[in-house]
């Protein structure tokens, strides 16, 4: 009988849980809210910043606040590493608002949101530095912040947009690097030799690109393509790693 108690109980304290927002929002003037949701903002709050934008959101989707919210909603998801439902509300207020002065911004956010899509909690907890994780997500931030240069040459999110290219362009090298590293391991010669060109054509000025040489003579020396060897040995003369 206890059993069946706890179990009930957790049952209701679910659907409790699961009771809509709107349950929970009072009903006021969307001003109110929106006001509640600025301050929950302010104080970085935003579980609560979240619920009372998603309220607003819901109840009053073509209001005077409609864009703002939108916006805000962005900024909160990202905030709160809500990173799904910030990427799908970027989505859809880039497709509706395609001209807003703030585009831009969304843009700039959208890369933010990528970035972040590249990193784990416990990368984070313990310092870890995985290049050889999936880097699916900077390649897009990388994109998004390289749309954003062409597109909003003007933007004040220019400068720190090249700066975080630099950063990405690195990571996605050194994924490369890394892969390169295991088709040496794996005795897969050739694939090593075209992963180590790719890094030197497509991110020629990283460490990587250098570090890749070394990788790239070793290959050659293993097919005995001594002319491809001595070739790298003077590029890697050039080009010393540090």
């Amino acid at each position: 009988m206890k059993r069946l108690t706890i179990t009930t109980l957790l049952a209701v304290a679910l659907l409790s849980g699961c009771s809509s927002k709107e349950d929970v929002i009072p009903d006021v003037p969307p001003s109110n809210l929106y006001a509640t949701a600025q301050t929950a903002l302010q104080k970085g709050n935003w579980t609560s910043a979240i619920e009372q934008l998603e309220a607003l959101d819901s109840r009053y989707p073509f209001g005077a606040y409609s864009d703002q919210v939108q916006l805000d909603l962005i900024y909160a998801y990202y905030k709160s590493d809500d990173l799904a439902l910030g990427e799908a509300t970027i989505e859809r207020f880039l497709r509706l608002n395609p001209d807003n002065p703030q585009a831009d911004w969304v843009v700039y956010m959208r890369g933010l949101t990528h970035m972040a899509q590249d990193r784990s909690f416990m990368h984070d907890m313990f310092n870890i530095n995985r290049f050889d994780r999936d880097p699916t997500p900077s390649r897009q931030a990388f994109k998004d912040f390289k749309y954003l240069l062409e597109r909003y040459p003007e933007s004040e999110y220019g400068a720190d947009a090249k700066a975080r290219m630099i950063f990405l362009k690195n990571r996605l090298a050194n994924y490369d690097l890394a892969t390169a590293d295991f088709y040496i391991r794996r005795e897969a010669w050739i694939a090593a030799i075209n992963r180590c060109q790719q890094i030197q054509r497509l991110y020629p000025d990283t460490e990587a690109a250098r570090q890749s040489l070394a990788l790239e003579k070793i290959a050659y020396e293993k097919l005995n393509l001594q002319k491809e060897v001595e070739r790298t040995d003077k590029l890697m003369k050039l080009n010393p790693a540090n």
